[in-house]
Parts: structure tokens; C-alpha cells; sequence
């Protein structure tokens, strides 16, 4: 499976200037980094099992009762942990993110195009909203429409809400219900990629029943500290996704001035069809230390780009580079 964020191909990590994983610019907010200090005195224990006050936290964040979220180690795992459970087939819209296809398949499970297929009862439908790579967000009476359809057939609709931090009136994690699942992170706002720490919101007895499966102490004490203390830093993740929204609107304009067909976007990143072959320019970008995203992974063509949104300064650097990349 390929992904963005390979900033161990050197000597360090810093030495890179990262557009192919879709984080935070800033990094690590300063408060996360001031409950890393107090997480590492309780290294020495076993986490709470329960993850009593985490799950307490992460509610709060979702706007959701206690009994309807689960704390998971990470995005990745709560896909996983969901695409364990069934047997049908699972239908995805393609492009999109990897792991759907990689899980279903560890799992033994086909997995198709939703377009090629009528859905079957025990069929698990699986929609990413936004959608990675390509940032097309589907609004919440959208998601709800889709998701009784899928229930006229006796499917399953689980919504990966991996990057809803920076549309949140898109999501449905207050709709979940019987064959309503969301999956989510928090990962992408606030920069902690190496903390995994995610979340599923479903109905009560799928939470029950989901819990019985998971593997024990999900959250490690990092992790769990952070859950636990969102409740205190919603305003802050809301400032981050109107900022974000700012920098996007205008990177998204400094591309297209360079010929580039951009995508409309929800998320903190930018798909984009250059209409040439881009190959050579992100073996020139990575010799100047920057990372973009090809999307070959994906299924699309050599054009295309996915761009992280980041700082204004780093993002008309990239477009620079990519201006001389374009000319030779």
C-alpha cells in the first residue's frame, strides 16, 4: 500500500518539506505537545482499559452519547476493525482512499466499484467524506440519502470521516443508527500521526459488540490524554479549519494561474490535473527536498497531484518550484 508522509528516506525527517501527507502546517498544536509532558509520567502503567475518560472526551468532540463511540488506535484500524465484521461484498467509489480495498481483502471480502455493482443484502458500502484524493464532499442530507438506499437493500453504509474536521456540517457522526457507522480520526487537524488515535460512532449494540472484538488498550497514554482533554480545544480545531479554508481557496488559485485543472475540495488538500506527464517534476521536487503526492496508487494518471494545504509561505514556495518544473 502506498501513502504520503515517507520523510524517512534521509538523514532526518525535518529535512523535508511535506505536501504529500495532509496535516496540520503549523505541526503539533502547542497544547498536544504540553500533554505529551504530562502522558509520559503515566508510560510506566498499563492504560484504563475502559478508556473511561477518553471516550468521555472523544463524545464530547462528536457530539454523541458515551455509549456510541469507540476510541481506536488510530483511523486505519477503526476501518479495519469494521470491515472484520461482515461478510458481503464492500463497494467503494473509486478514486479513494487504499485501505478500503487492502482491509476488505485481508479480510476476504471482494471488494468492487459501487458504480459496477447493485448493492446485496450483508454488502458493506463504504463512503469517504471528504473524499481522499480527490476532496469531493457529499453534504450531510447527501450522506443520509445514500444511506437509505443502501438500507432499501439490507446494507451496511460506513462513512470514513477521516478529514470532517474541516467541514464538520457534513458530518453524520449524530445521525449513527442501525447500519449507520462512521469512521473517524484525529490524525489529520492535529498533526499526530505517530499517536494514532481514532474513533468509531455507531449504534449502541454495534459499539458493544465492536468492543467485545477490539483488541485491548487501543489508546496508548498519549492518545488517551488527548481524547480526554478535546473537549477544552474545539474553538482552536475550528479556527484551524476556517484558516485552512483561507489557504486552500488561495492555493487553489495559484495553481490554476499555472495551467493546473484543481478540484474542488472539503479537506486540507488539493487534487490536481496538470495535463502532462509529472513524473520528472517529482523527482526534481523530491531532489529539493519536497514530497508531493502522485496518484498513481489511486488509479488516476501520471498529470495528477494531490497537494497538501500548508502555510502561505510554503505553499507559493511549492508553486514556484512548480513553475520551474513546468517550464523545462
Amino acid at each position: 500500500m502506498t501513502h504520503g508522509g515517507n520523510v524517512w528516506q534521509g538523514s532526518s525527517p525535518d529535512e523535508w518539506l511535506d505536501f504529500s501527507a495532509n496535516l496540520r502546517p503549523e505541526g503539533t498544536p502547542a497544547w498536544v505537545e504540553k500533554l505529551f509532558r504530562r502522558a509520559a509520567e503515566n508510560v510506566r502503567y498499563y492504560p484504563d482499559p475502559s478508556m473511561r475518560e477518553a471516550k468521555r472526551g472523544l463524545a464530547a468532540y462528536a457530539n454523541v452519547d458515551e455509549d456510541r463511540i469507540l476510541p481506536t488506535a488510530g483511523g486505519a484500524y477503526a476501518i479495519d476493525l469494521m470491515l472484520s465484521q461482515g461478510r458481503g461484498r464492500v463497494l467503494i467509489d473509486e478514486p479513494t482512499f487504499g485501505e478500503y480495498a487492502a482491509r476488505a481483502k485481508a479480510h476476504g471480502r471482494l471488494c468492487a466499484s459501487a458504480d459496477d455493482m447493485q448493492i446485496a443484502p450483508g454488502d458493506t458500502r463504504v463512503l469517504c467524506n471528504p473524499n481522499n484524493p480527490t476532496g469531493e464532499t457529499l453534504s450531510r442530507e447527501q450522506v443520509l440519502s445514500e444511506y437509505r438506499r443502501v438500507m432499501s437493500f439490507a446494507g451496511e453504509l460506513v462513512v470514513d470521516e477521516a478529514f470532517i474536521d474541516y467541514c464538520p456540517e457534513c458530518s453524520v457522526r449524530t445521525d449513527v443508527t442501525k447500519g449507520l457507522t462512521v469512521v473517524g480520526s484525529l490524525t489529520k487537524i492535529l498533526c499526530v500521526p505517530g499517536v494514532r488515535l481514532g474513533y468509531i460512532c455507531a449504534d449502541r449494540e454495534k459499539i458493544a459488540l465492536l468492543g467485545e472484538t477490539a483488541l485491548p488498550w487501543q489508546l496508548n497514554a498519549f492518545a488517551a490524554l488527548i481524547a480526554a482533554e478535546l473537549p477544552m480545544h474545539l474553538d482552536d480545531i475550528r479556527r484551524d479549519a476556517v484558516l485552512n479554508a483561507a489557504r486552500r481557496a488561495e492555493f487553489a488559485a495559484q495553481l490554476r494561474a499555472l495551467g493546473a485543472s484543481v478540484f474542488p475540495s472539503g479537506a486540507n488538500f488539493l487534487l490536481c490535473d496538470f495535463g502532462q506527464d509529472m513524473e520528472q517534476a517529482v523527482r526534481r521536487l523530491k531532489a529539493r527536498r519536497i514530497l508531493v503526492r502522485s496518484c498513481a496508487s489511486f488509479g488516476l494518471g501520471k498529470s495528477f497531484l494531490r497537494l497538501a494545504v500548508k502555510t502561505e509561505e510554503q505553499n507559493e514556495l511549492l508553486v514556484e518550484e512548480l513553475k520551474q518544473c513546468l517550464k523545462s
